[in-house]
């Protein structure tokens, strides 16, 4: 992506995207300042039936006026604002007379802005804290007279000309909410976004409905009707190509698009040989027989193992998988005529985890295949139609749409298939011993009942062995970890505490089933400081 380009959804679009109809339901816009938890505001806002998305947080005055939303939200950020180089809003920003909410480096963004002193704090505060409420009105209308609530600064405002009115206070930080003295402005020291904070739904909104006057209608069924329409008057008479995994998100884009479009969709599967057990033949079925779509098949499982042969990085596995797939994936495309946009099924968490601005303010955790790129290399113009969503919206969106239950629940599944669950040197046979272990598992949990608790699960090969005994003779094999998490928006997760007789039954089906594997492991690390994927 470009420069001027935004950090996570395109900046130039908002309430009329592109050629299409005006949107016809209340937004707020979150300009970001670089918070690995921004996302979370977008869908906590969300969850109050509110459509906002974040954009950037140099965004001009102008074109805020030519969105024309009810409210802005100021993110967190790593940064200090006092520190050389620190991103700023457009200082017009707060003269707007829109209802602003600033999120802990958000808040000292606008006090500072605004006359108050923001200096480094004498104890910094990180984790849980309590936190009384001084002004129950307002933001606070409701809620408890403490709460816990969940800190992450280093830096305090100071307010000696007292243009701000403390709302809530904690032991060390007197103003730990506050909010103008004459305008609509309002900051929050702590994150009301993460599920640490009590009441932090309720508090997002008093501020989009109450305070910003949000009519809180909006829902999946308002944006499926907009993105039809959207595609409809973007596309016209040409032909639309969509990259099909088998997985939830492309699925969903392929159900959108035929609504949309109908048989002006071309659907192109790309066998890498990296794909789970009897995936392959699952989506040749579900997408000729079930959705009668225009299916072309790339059975390219040789060309992909052949290139990541002796490759262990997991950077460089995924930078070989995109490239193979562009190649694999133009000479498919060649046989398509007329065709002049691709559609894929980039989500919200992809774009802002691989740092879609490299200017920006957000940190670069991994590299997608499917975020960037494939436009300029394959000569498409991109339709991103899920690019606003997170992981459970775009199930919800599936449901509307008619998807089956079982394909609409399918645990994520990674752009680069396998190879970043087999750690180290991919290869067919250590391909062949990831795939049966981690059909055991999936296997295992639907017996359970535990396939729709869990958001995801699945194994992992370790290039790692360890002596075992099978029989009377010594072994020296291989190791498989299992993973499995609970999570809401795949941001943040836990691992899943399954009970011991379902591990037991898993361990022993992979070690009594599985050649060459004697040892199986249990992942019990959280996101963060881990990932939920290994690489």
């Amino acid at each position: 992506m470009h420069a001027d380009e935004p950090t996570t959804a395109p900046a130039d679009t908002g309430r009329y995207r592109g050629d299409a109809q005006p949107v016809d339901h209340d937004e707020v816009l979150i300009l970001d300042f670089g918070s690995q938890t921004a996302q979370l505001i977008a869908r906590r806002v969300r969850e109050q039936n509110v459509f906002c998305r974040m954009v950037r947080h140099d965004l001009s005055v102008d074109r805020i006026r030519e969105i024309n939303p009810r409210g802005l939200i100021l993110s967190g950020g790593p940064a200090s604002v006092y520190a050389e180089g620190a991103p700023l809003p457009d200082p017009e920003l707060f003269e707007l007379g829109i209802p602003v909410l600033g999120i802990c480096y958000g808040m000292q963004v606008i006090c500072r802005s605004l006359g108050a002193n923001v200096n480094s704090a004498d104890t910094r505060e990180f984790g849980r804290s309590p936190c009384r409420i001084v002004d129950p009105g307002g933001l606070f209308a409701g809620l408890p007279d403490e709460l816990i609530v969940w800190m992450s600064h280093g830096d305090q405002v100071e307010d000696p000309d007292g243009m701000f009115v403390s709302l809530a206070t904690t032991d060390t930080c007197p103003l730990a909410a506050v909010r103008h003295a004459e305008r609509p402005i309002y900051g929050l020291q702590f994150h009301p976004e993460v599920t640490h904070t009590d009441f932090g739904g309720q508090l997002l909104k008093n501020f989009v409905q109450d305070i910003c006057g949000c009519d809180g209608t909006w829902d999946i069924s308002s944006l499926i009707d907009e993105q039809v329409e959207k595609i409809r008057t973007r596309v016209g008479s040409k032909r639309v190509i969509c990259g099909l995994s088998g997985g939830v998100d492309s699925s969903v884009v392929a159900a959108l698009l035929s609504r949309a479009i109908g048989d002006q969709l071309s659907c192109i599967f790309v066998n890498n040989g990296l794909l789970r057990s009897g995936e392959a033949s699952e989506v040749e079925e579900r997408f000729t027989e079930h959705f009668r779509t225009d299916l072309h098949v790339s059975n390219a499982q040789r060309e992909f193992l052949d290139e990541l042969a002796g490759v262990s990085d997991p950077q460089q596995k995924r930078k070989i998988i995109g490239r193979v797939f562009i190649e694999v994936f133009r000479k498919e495309a060649e046989s398509i005529p007329d065709a002049e946009f691709l559609a894929q099924g980039t989500l919200y968490p992809d774009v802002i985890e691989s740092g879609a601005n490299p200017d920006g303010p957000a940190a670069t955790i991994k590299a997608h295949h499917n975020v960037g790129g494939l436009p300029e290399e394959l000569g498409f113009e991109l339709i991103e139609p899920l690019r606003d969503l997170f992981k459970d919206e775009v199930r919800r969106m599936g449901e509307a749409l008619g998807l089956p239950e079982h394909l609409v629940w399918r645990h994520p599944f990674p752009g680069p298939g396998l190879a970043v669950r087999c750690l180290g040197a991919v290869s067919e046979d250590r391909l062949i011993t990831l795939r049966a272990a981690d059909a055991i598992v999936i296997e295992e949990l639907r017996e359970a009942g535990l396939y729709r608790e869990i958001q995801q699960a699945f194994a992992v090969l370790l290039p790692v062995q360890s002596v075992g005994v099978m029989g009377d003779d010594r072994t020296y094999q291989d190791t498989i970890v299992v993973r499995a998490v609970s999570t809401d928006d795949f941001m943040t997760a836990d691992w899943f505490r399954l009970p011991y007789e379902v591990m037991e039954r898993i361990s022993t089906r992979i070690t009594n089933g599985v050649p060459g594997v004697n040892r199986v492991v249990y992942d019990i690390s959280s996101k963060p400081p881990s990932t939920i994927e290994w690489e």
